[in-house]
């Protein structure tokens, strides 16, 4: 029988949204810090405990209308100016420590623009200690008692534990304590850092419930930065060479059996206490890369990620020692990330090493942002596109805590200043997609195989027999059976004393004589006792005299010991009163040292930036001294240019009147000699000499160039050439722009323009009524006359909203002599009187010449 065929399976499944029981949603919160000035403007108001307002500052808009938008985001919570450390602890960190505590891993990270609080959020400052100061407090208030010895859990290089023996712990410890050369670290007994002491007060101390009192517990601590896209070990101790000192050796990526990513080659220090783990953190937080900036003068230059990884085992069955079984370790690990803040190169004015750093930091956040999104795409649409976790080592190194090995909670901390407001937007844009990525729910890993209370049983019984060794004073013989054994048959053997006949007289005889002798033996054996009690009496009366004389004499040392202990108690407190203050200046010592070296850097770079100025003032000082020389040699000669043409205009000027006046002269003589002839009535044969007209004979001997106004001209009658009726005589709507600096030619053709809109300089306005746009442009032309051109175009509206000019025509108006060749007969000529045209009669000639399309914004 044949089965039916199935239904093809479908290439992409439809998305399955996640259920509470199996993924839960990445806790994204929001803290704002401060404003630095009273008077600054502040962008972001807090609508509720979850909600949050950004306003558009002034002088800036959201959209191209001039609306300003106002945007409200949404967190798991919202932590104002007035939020303390504790109150964030509570609701952020603390579930995370009790995770760790129960086998499950966290991932907790700072997320915001540089300035934003969070290197303060994370780390704190002496009064006021952060998540993480408050996380490793918690963790070992929570499992101190149950703590195992150190070097009893070793680190196995891949990033697993391994479980060493009581003897190979202790020789262990006995080779640590033999390296002198190591410093030690200070363990739990000693007193504690004053400066950590100083960050958490002891009433905000707190620790997690339902520990499980069956295991024990170690610590081990690791610090990395990751600096220009590559991972360094802030713990590790390289050899210092002040002759040739070596670059910090970067680390890699690895994946171990569990599929897990861890960095290579990582210092892992085991802590037995807070103060210890806080100052392996402060080593390696004294090696982090922070630079000053023009936004932040601590600006962190790196991502930081302190890891805290929790191991824990079973007791065995007895409830005394660790049981020696790999499989049943477990170990789970909580990590501490401080981001490096994005920043603008525009408003930080970063250059050189600090451009780099800025563009890696920025590189790395948009990785990160990336990966966010396609991990939103592929749960919400259902798609299976690869995320993209190599292209950074932060997106490496967490791609577990993304795929399901634990929680991961993210801070958004921002700054209310309306500076910021372009990065805040953009941050709040990336945590509100983040709080849509769901991250698998970690599994509960129990131990089974093992009876509950062992630890306590254990201990409960060892109190019990060192209770009932101190009642008894120590181990009692009396009443041993050996030696009541040896006693009875150290004594005579009783005979048969059965009577099995009346008449028997031997039997009774013979046990009333050995009962006798055993009389006579006790009896001697008493006096040898009381004997032996009298002298033993007597050494006693004599000892407990000598011990009534020594513990008269231990009385009075116990009082001067006593006297000794306050005298050493008070410069004990003294001491540590001493210590204390020398750690505080220590402290202040190192923030002015720090502070000191920052002053240094701002004073060699701004003396740089002075000297770079000068050079430049220098240069333009000798720039500006030869401009000032070739204009003065430009000056000079345009002076003597310009001098030699009005002398020459001026005798060419000289010259034209003086044959206007002889031109006169002529006419009037002969006027009169018509007059005269017409009066006698004879004609005369003989004329009148002529009188000679004005030559250049004078100007022959200068060199003058041809003179820029044309000269008279013989009467003729005018030339009209034909000419193109002007395009500017439409009936559009015209902007006539008239600069200023024009002149009035008073020339026959001037272009007539109805309806339009004369202007002097162009605007907006004018042009948003009109069609049309011509502009009136004067300039000297080759043969000394003043040429006007006339530029037109046509108005049209820009995308934007505004108007542009797209020019499409030329045309010229300039004064041309009708006959070129009268010009050189003017002197000299051996003709009759010669008529001559006045200047203003001269007709113009308007020329027309189409140019190239050009867009001109008024």
């Amino acid at each position: 029988m044949q089965r039916p065929g199935k239904g093809k399976t479908p290439r992409r499944p439809l998305p399955k949204k996640a259920t509470n029981t199996d993924k839960d949603p990445v806790g994204v919160y929001c803290r704002i810090r401060p404003l630095g000035a009273e008077d600054e403007e502040c962008c972001i108001e807090v609508i509720s405990s979850s909600t949050i307002q950004l306003h558009a500052p002034d002088g800036l808009k959201a959209n191209r209308n001039g609306e300003y938008k106002e945007t409200q985001y949404s967190f798991k919570k919202v932590f104002g100016i007035n939020t303390t450390q504790m109150e964030l602890f509570e609701d952020v960190a603390k579930p995370l420590v009790e995770d760790l505590i129960h086998c499950k891993n966290g991932l907790l990270f700072t997320y915001g623009v540089t300035g934003s609080g969070k290197t303060f959020t994370m780390t704190g400052s002496p009064g006021e200690g952060g998540l993480l100061p408050r996380s490793l407090d918690m963790l070992f208030n929570s499992i101190g008692p149950f703590q195992a010895k150190r070097f009893v859990f070793k680190p196995d290089d891949k990033n697993g534990l391994e479980i060493q023996s009581q003897v190979d712990a202790l020789l262990e410890r006995q080779k640590r304590d033999s390296q002198q050369s190591v410093p030690k670290t200070p363990s739990a007994r000693q007193r504690a850092d004053p400066e950590f002491a100083d960050m958490i007060s002891s009433d905000q101390a707190c620790k997690c419930e339902g520990v499980d009192e069956d295991c024990c517990y170690t610590v081990f601590v690791s610090y990395v930065e990751i600096y220009n896209n590559y991972i360094y070990d802030l713990l590790e101790d390289a050899p210092f060479d002040p002759i040739r000192p070596k670059p910090p050796q970067s680390k890699i990526l690895r994946e171990d059996q569990n599929h897990n990513m861890y960095v290579a080659g990582c210092t892992e220090v085991e802590v037995k206490s807070t103060e210890e783990a806080f100052e392996v953190f402060w080593k390696g937080q004294k090696k982090r890369r922070i630079a000053n900036t023009e936004l932040n003068r601590e600006s962190s230059r790196s991502h930081s990620v302190f890891t805290v990884k929790l191991a824990q085992a079973p007791l065995d069955a007895d409830g005394d020692h660790i049981l020696q079984d790999k499989n049943q370790v477990n170990v789970s690990q909580l990590c501490l990330v401080d981001l490096a803040g994005s920043e603008r190169t525009s408003r930080t004015r970063a250059e050189g090493n600090r451009l780099r750093e800025a563009g890696n930091i920025n590189q790395s956040l948009m990785t990160l942002r990336t990966c966010i999104e396609v991990l939103r795409e592929n749960q919400m649409c259902g798609t299976n596109r690869m995320v993209p976790y190599r292209d950074s080592k932060i997106t490496h190194l967490f791609k577990n805590y993304f795929d399901g090995e634990g929680k991961v909670r993210m801070i958004v901390c921002v700054n209310p200043k309306a500076d910021d407001y372009e990065e805040t937007m953009l941050v709040m844009r990336f945590a509100e997609m983040t709080q849509e990525v769901e991250v698998a729910r970690p599994v509960d890993r129990p131990i089974y195989g093992l009876a509950p209370g062992r630890r306590h049983r254990n201990q409960a019984f060892k109190e019990e027999l060192s209770r009932r060794l101190e009642e008894r004073g120590g181990p009692s013989n009396a009443d041993d059976p050996v030696l009541l054994n040896q006693l009875m048959e150290s004594l005579p053997t009783l005979p048969p004393c059965e009577l099995v006949d009346p008449a028997d007289d031997q039997t009774l005889p013979r046990l009333i004589e050995v009962l006798e002798r055993r009389q006579r033996i006790r009896q001697m054996m008493t006096q040898e006792f009381t004997k032996t009690a009298n002298t033993l009496r007597s050494v006693l009366q004599q000892f407990d005299s000598q011990l009534s004389a020594k513990e008269t004499f231990l009385h009075d040392q116990r009082s001067k010991l006593g006297e000794k202990d306050k005298l050493i108690a008070n410069q004990r407190t003294e001491i540590e009163r001493l210590e204390k203050k020398s750690k505080t200046l220590e402290y202040k010592v190192d923030i002015l040292q720090r502070t000191t070296d920052m002053y240094e850097q701002d004073k060699r770079s701004l003396r740089q930036e002075l000297e770079t100025r000068e050079q430049r003032l220098q240069r333009e000082l000798s720039e500006r001294r030869r401009m000032e020389q070739r204009m003065q040699g430009m000056v000079t000669d345009t002076k003597l240019k310009w001098e030699k043409e009005c002398e020459r205009r001026v005798n060419a000027k000289q010259l034209e009147m003086q044959n206007k006046l002889w031109v006169k002269d002529e006419k009037l003589k002969q006027l009169k000699a018509i007059v005269t002839e017409s009066s006698s009535g004879v004609c005369p044969t003989d004329r009148p000499e002529k009188p000679e007209r004005p030559s250049r004979e004078r100007d022959r001997n200068v060199a003058q160039k041809r003179s820029a106004s044309p000269s008279p001209l013989p009467t003729a009658p005018p030339v009209r050439p034909m000419h193109r009726r002007s395009q500017s005589a439409g009936g559009e709507k015209w902007v006539d722009h008239k600069p200023p600096s024009n002149l009035d030619l008073d020339t026959v053709m001037q272009p007539i323009i109805p309806n339009a809109i004369k202007v002097s300089t162009p605007n907006e306005k004018a042009l948003s009524k009109c069609h049309k746009y011509v502009l009136r442009h004067q300039e000297l032309a080759s043969d000394g006359e003043i040429e006007t051109k006339l530029i037109k175009g046509n108005v049209f509206k820009t995308r934007g909203g505004g108007q542009a000019v797209q020019f499409t025509d030329i045309e010229t108006l300039k004064q041309q002599c009708p006959t070129a060749s009268g010009r050189k007969r003017r002197s000299g000529s051996a003709e009759g009187p010669v008529h001559i045209e006045d200047v203003e009669n001269r007709a113009p000639v308007a020329s027309t010449s189409s140019s190239y399309q050009k867009r001109r914004k008024p």
